[in-house]
């Protein structure tokens, strides 16, 4: 049997640091992207893809802002539908193009992809995560004011963000249908931006303002899908304890046991590293042959064993 990859793309993958992000530099980086996953295309293996969208939601959320006053607001489970779209549409036609330029029986769909959440989720009541813009300390007293339902926080001194909940993913309403397209070599480009968080009000689906960690959303879709391996594409070739100091170590191969470990040692800051660590331990001890971290510039080397941190169950 073909096995089974989920690769999830992080946000350097699209949109480089430093840079305003704009379209043409968006559609450049992601071909770069999909250039090194070039191998992985030509093999056999059921491909899955995920994205993030933090960049990208950013600037959606700064057009509601600034639209408010002449159409109406989008809630945040619609901002984030908004970006799988978009950012859909460019990966898959991008990949497309590389298909047919190296001659690869391949093509790509992207599947809007519904994660189901808990309203009961313990992050509802205790936002954890950063979207949007930054605000000085004068900007976020204003906004208090003019919206009294956000919650900001000072995410580094002097320095305000938005934040909303972050609740953990429990099912992808739209599995069946990605493992379709997988069965027949499709692409399945899905659970963009960690997918659009919903919950269960009786017989109705009603969209929750927050965000799903991509990591772990990409770990939940591994699981389900039956995936060989996970793989986590990053800005770092590699995750390493002790990140920084004179005595950092980087990571090559660790068991779930080490992992989890070094997560509750706090190795692994919660706001960079630490979901992709969390997300690989959950795949791994549900089956998973191996979670791979490591830089898009050598995703396709680690998968042979070459480059990237390994977590394997022992």
């Amino acid at each position: 049997m073909p096995e089974t990859l989920v690769i999830a793309l992080g946000g350097n993958a699209i949109t480089r640091a430093g840079e305003i992000g704009t379209i043409p530099q968006q559609f450049e980086h992601t071909a770069e992207t999909l250039s090194h996953l070039l191998p992985l295309f030509r093999s056999d293996a059921r491909i899955a893809i995920t994205h993030g969208n933090g960049p990208q939601i950013g600037n959606i959320l700064i057009r509601v802002e600034e639209g408010e006053r002449r159409v109406p607001r989008l809630p945040l489970d619609t901002c984030v539908s908004d970006s799988q779209g978009g950012m859909g549409y460019m990966i898959q036609r991008i990949a497309c193009e590389l298909f047919r330029r190296e001659r690869i029986r391949r093509t790509a769909a992207t599947i809007i992809t519904q994660v189901l959440v808990s309203e009961a989720d313990p992050d509802m009541g205790h936002p954890s995560k950063p979207i949007g813009s930054s605000y000085t300390c004068a900007e976020a007293q204003r906004i208090r004011i003019d919206k009294p339902h956000w919650e900001l926080r000072e995410i580094e001194p002097g320095r305000w963000r938005r934040v909303v909940a972050s609740p953990h993913p429990l099912e992808i309403l739209e599995e069946d249908a990605i493992a379709r397209l997988l069965d027949t070599g499709i692409v399945a480009i899905a659970c963009g931006g960690g997918g659009i968080p919903v919950a269960w009000e009786g017989d109705r689906l009603v969209g929750v303002e927050g965000v799903v960690d991509k990591d772990l959303a990409s770990s939940l879709l591994a699981r389900n899908l039956h995936a060989d391996r996970l793989i986590i594409v990053t800005s770092v070739d590699r995750a390493a304890i002790r990140y920084g100091r004179p005595d950092q170590c980087w990571l090559d191969r660790i068991t779930v046991a080490q992992a989890t470990a070094f997560l509750a040692a706090g190795e692994f800051p919660a706001g960079s590293m630490g979901p992709k660590i969390e997300a690989g331990i959950e795949f791994v001890e549900s089956g998973g042959r191996e979670c791979i971290i490591t830089c898009t510039e050598r995703a396709a080397e680690a998968v042979w064993g070459q480059a990237g941190t390994h977590i394997v169950p022992s």
